[in-house]
């Protein structure tokens, strides 16, 4: 089943017509390709005359360019005049040398180009000095829970979280029908990504390391941490490393959109840490797939919902700090500050005044958000907003 994706289809009618190279880029398995195909059906339908040239580096009965030269003269031999000629390719980087035919394409300014592929393909490559102020990049992300619900046709925003938090937004799993093998679908997703993504591009020989390291990500979401405490945990262990191996494993990882790093912020300062990040996964179900459900900690799941939630709704994000006290986001727009806070359970009056506490500290006039699973419409205490977490999630 397809379904519209109208926040990615907005972003690429934005950027429709421009000179730049549109990357859709993103985990593996995200749903970048099938985008990219509903982008050009709704390319067909608004501009009858147009010229599509449409390369897919997944299909392997279709006799793609194997070269970049290849690909170079197969572009040019399909262009027509007096037509609007797109271009759009799928897995670029699975072809040799792309990058210098694409320099070229992009150079004749006859085809409004878009591609797909790795990230971390891309920013290892020489795509990312080749093509300096010439790229539009439009991440994707697995489903969010409001996409999930539309797939799923299910209206009611509390029964398809206690899914969603289980099963999670990778669109390739919903094929399969069991616990099992879901289960198992998401593990070779992840493995595929470290192998190819991780250790091939950037030539990890320690996949004992590389794996161990993951592990205390996945174990770990939500959590502030260090290239320094992992060191620490990890030599703990008897394991053999450095601080710089560390460094740059957790990047690594990053760059594969495995995980996203999450900086700390000082609120009363004003100011950016450099110390202690948080390491949130792309997407939650990960976590179950490759640890199992013997740790189930509901908390730093509906933590790490919300960390890509807001990261698709397009905040930055960071982990709020003020002095003794932690907010869980500080998400940030160009004209707006939110304050954030993630909790399963607020029925007790303790814990609604431990969560609501780092809020009252707060001095400026920007908002606060509690979220948690009331089950009850949103409302507002001392000027907190209270929203049942699932109905915020489900909204826009």
């Amino acid at each position: 089943m397809i379904i519209e994706r109208p926040s990615y289809m907005d972003q690429l009618r934005e950027a429709e017509g421009t000179h730049d190279i549109k990357v859709l880029t993103g985990i593996r398995r995200s749903g970048k390709s099938t985008l990219l195909r509903s982008f050009a059906d709704d390319l067909r339908r608004r501009n009858p005359r147009m010229n599509l040239i449409h390369i897919d580096y997944n299909v392997s009965s279709f006799e793609a360019p194997a070269t970049g030269e290849a690909l170079y003269h197969y572009v040019m031999d399909a262009h027509e005049e007096d037509a609007l000629n797109v271009l759009m390719i799928d897995e670029v980087q699975m072809c040799a040398g792309f990058e210098r035919a694409l320099n070229a394409l992009h150079a004749s300014e006859k085809f409004d180009i878009y591609i797909t592929g790795s990230n971390a393909f891309f920013l290892s490559s020489n795509l990312a000095t080749l093509f300096t102020g010439r790229t539009y990049t439009i991440p994707v992300w697995p489903f969010s829970l409001k996409e999930y619900m539309q797939y799923w046709q299910i209206p009611d925003p509390r029964e398809a979280f206690a899914r969603f938090r289980l099963e999670g937004g990778m669109p390739g799993s919903f094929d399969y029908g069991t616990p099992a093998s879901h289960a198992r679908y998401l593990r070779e997703v992840w493995q595929t990504l470290i192998a190819r993504d991780v250790m091939d591009i950037h030539t990890v020989r320690n996949e004992s390391l590389l794996e161990s390291l993951t592990e205390f990500l996945l174990s770990n979401i939500a959590n502030v941490t260090s290239a320094k405490n992992i060191e620490t945990t990890l030599r703990s262990a008897g394991r053999t490393l450095s601080n710089k191996t560390v460094d740059a494993y957790l990047q690594y990882l990053v760059n594969a959109y495995a995980f996203c790093k999450v900086r700390r912020y000082d609120t009363t300062g004003k100011r950016y840490l450099t110390y202690g990040s948080k390491y949130y996964l792309t997407d939650h179900a990960f976590r179950f797939a490759v640890l199992g459900t013997r740790n189930m900690d509901f908390g730093r799941v509906s933590e790490n919902i919300v960390a890509t939630e807001l990261q698709r709704r397009g905040y930055e994000i960071y982990a709020g700090t003020m002095r003794d006290k932690e907010i869980d986001f500080v998400a940030m727009r160009p004209d707006e500050v939110l304050y954030i806070q993630v909790c399963e359970d607020i029925s007790s009056p303790e814990t609604f005044e431990r969560e609501i506490r780092p809020f009252l500290s707060i001095r400026d006039r920007w908002p606060c958000l509690l979220l948690a699973n009331t089950h009850q419409p949103a409302y507002s205490h001392d000027g907190i907003m209270v929203r049942d977490l699932a109905s915020w999630l489900a909204g826009s």
